[in-house]
């Protein structure tokens, strides 16, 4: 998502930058005012951005496909290999957090990988987000419809994924504000509820609670705590990875969030290591309490929340109504998942558009400064990918969920890339790094290492399906590539752009451009 200008020449043919937000390459907390209504709004406050990254981080990846992580590689494997991509999305998130709040845009990494790589390169990265994130809210949908079919057996899903898709329209049509609000509450019963799993595991480890402590026996039953070895942990990279991927829509929220120089940066320092302790707390409660051998860990899906780790220690715990509970905040999760994944796409779109690489009437906003064009275009998107799923063509479907799902991945790879040339092109053009809002603390080695290993990620997913010679899993796993890739190369080859040089990286325009008022 994301997009702008790159080096001199270019700002003298297309808008700035990006994201439409207002305010400079500083942050300034109010700048979009001077325009009015003709630009995106700072209705974002720090509880929401501090929300909005937790949200996005907090999900079905943590309470549900835990318990499988956890079945495949032994409690001692999966929290290895959670807390190993855990620190690499810290890297990507502090490349991030730096170019944020230096260049806050709705256009995110799109407009730095158009500024500070090259044009084709932030096409690509944007309409690859884009795509991730409006097949996402489709799946949300399918999902949720799934969920609410516990309650109300008897009512067809797509009645309920209509209600939802009705709801997440409203909130991200009516403001920022309203989104992150929305944001913030569905986020909060997913925190309450993991604090609550977090106190109630610790109480049941230690003996105080729902019988004798179960000791270290679930840790050194079998093959545990290290099921597989280091195939084994390797194995639960991209599960760990899928699980994190959401925390980068804190990059998106600074277009519109009220001082980014000063609330991204305390997002990204503060979220990350709670989004930790929730995750690593989460799965060592697990490991404690149930053992690796367990067939129902193995059971990861949404429609069956019956088991699903949290609610098989909320029942061992002696909570009658668990499964219920944890039907409630899974439902609150996907909606979360869908409420961002509308707004981060619609904003996406809206960067496109003002970098002139999407249609214009996609930089339109009403009176609110909301993208209304782009809003209407995603949700369609969304729309259609349910229909597509309910009416017989889940193939069809599944396949447009394989070419987005290795989205995230691409794009935390773009990160980094963007975060090296940025601070290359900063220290190149002879600017003081103290003058930087945040300054990322590991560079040069902190975006490096995050490339590597996110790369080798991408290309070891399907092992396992190439050991079984399975030609179409393996197609399936990979697909996602040649498309972003078709994406980058075809913009090249039209438009013949090139690597942005250094020395001409802009790094003084404002993000701003002009737009319509619906």
């Amino acid at each position: 998502m994301s997009q702008t200008n790159h080096g001199s020449r270019a700002a003298s043919q297309a808008p700035s930058a990006a994201g439409g937000s207002a305010t400079s390459t500083r942050g300034a907390a109010d700048a979009p005012a001077e325009r009015g209504q003709e630009q995106l709004t700072r209705g974002l406050t720090n509880r929401h951005m501090q929300m909005i990254a937790i949200g996005g981080a907090i999900g079905t990846g943590l309470f549900v496909a835990s318990g499988g992580s956890i079945a495949e590689a032994g409690p001692g494997g999966a929290l290895l290999a959670y807390a190993l991509i855990g620190f690499m999305v810290l890297l990507m998130m502090q490349s991030l957090g730096e170019m944020a709040s230096f260049l806050p845009a709705a256009g995110s990494f799109q407009t730095y990988a158009s500024r500070f790589v090259s044009r084709s390169f932030g096409f690509a990265v944007g309409w690859n987000y884009w795509f991730n994130w409006a097949i996402t809210v489709a799946a949300e949908l399918v999902a949720a419809g799934l969920v609410m079919q516990y309650w109300l057996p008897d009512v067809p899903g797509w009645i309920w994924a209509a209600v939802f898709l009705a709801l997440l329209f409203g909130l991200n049509y009516l403001s920022a504000k309203a989104f992150g609000e929305g944001e913030f509450w569905f986020a909060s019963i997913k925190v309450v509820a993991v604090i609550a799993f977090l106190i109630c595991g610790v109480l049941m480890i230690v003996g105080i609670m729902s019988g004798p402590s179960p000791g270290f026996s679930n840790w050194t039953e079998g093959e545990a705590p290290f099921k597989g070895g280091v195939m084994g942990v390797f194995s639960i990279f991209l599960i760990a990875g899928f699980s994190f991927q959401g925390t980068e829509l804190v990059g998106v929220a600074a277009g519109e969030a009220k001082d980014p120089g000063k609330h991204v940066p305390k997002a990204i320092r503060t979220v990350f290591w709670r989004i930790m302790l929730f995750y690593i707390g989460a799965i060592t409660v697990i490991g404690f309490l149930i053992p690796y051998t367990s067939p129902n860990l193995l059971k990861n899906d949404e429609s069956d929340i019956a088991f699903s780790p949290f609610t098989m220690v909320f029942e061992n715990a002696g909570i009658a109504f668990a499964a219920a509970l944890m039907n409630a905040v899974i439902l609150t999760s996907i909606l979360s998942a869908g409420n961002s994944g509308l707004y981060a796409s619609t904003r996406m779109l809206y960067g496109l558009a003002v970098s002139g690489s999407a249609p214009k009437i996609f930089m339109r906003l009403n009176k609110r400064g909301v993208p209304v064009p782009a809003l209407i275009a995603t949700a369609s998107v969304g729309l259609f990918g349910f229909l597509t799923a309910i009416i017989g063509q889940g193939e069809a479907y599944a396949w447009l969920l394989n070419v987005s799902a290795l989205s995230g991945f691409i794009v935390w790879i773009g990160i980094s890339i963007c975060h090296y040339r940025f601070r290359r092109a900063y220290i190149r053009q002879g600017r003081d790094l103290n003058d930087l809002p945040y300054k990322a603390p590991f560079f040069p080695y902190g975006p490096i290492l995050a490339f590597i290993v996110f790369i080798v990620i991408i290309i070891g997913q399907g092992y396992g399906a190439i050991g079984e010679g399975n030609l179409l899993a393996v197609l399936s796993a990979y697909i996602g590539i040649p498309a972003f890739l078709l994406l980058w190369l075809g913009y090249h080859m039209v438009k013949k752009d090139r690597v942005v040089p250094l020395d001409e990286v802009d790094l003084d325009s404002e993000v701003s451009a002009p737009v319509e008022i619906v």
